[in-house]
């Protein structure tokens, strides 16, 4: 799934859905080691859970954030699937 997102310095957020986890979490832009970083450690993990440790994360004075945006778009994710 491509994600394009809303309000970050990061401009998109790739990723699949392999048997119930994640793999391949891309963003496009950003903070490029945070954001493989992030990338990284939710590698193998289901994406309800993701959400919720990742849901609502602000950067600085903005109200969402680049964790925030993954956690949005693994909420389209599941209501499309």
């Amino acid at each position: 799934m491509v994600y394009k997102t809303k309000g970050t310095c990061s401009v998109e957020i790739s990723f699949d859905v392999e048997d119930g986890v994640l793999k391949n979490v891309k963003f496009l832009g950003g903070c490029n080691g945070n954001l493989k970083g992030i990338g990284a450690l939710v590698e193998g993990m289901k994406p309800e859970d993701v959400i919720a440790k990742l849901d609502g994360t602000t950067c600085g004075f903005k109200p969402t954030s680049c964790p925030d945006q993954l956690a949005k778009a693994l909420k389209e994710y599941l209501a499309a699937n």
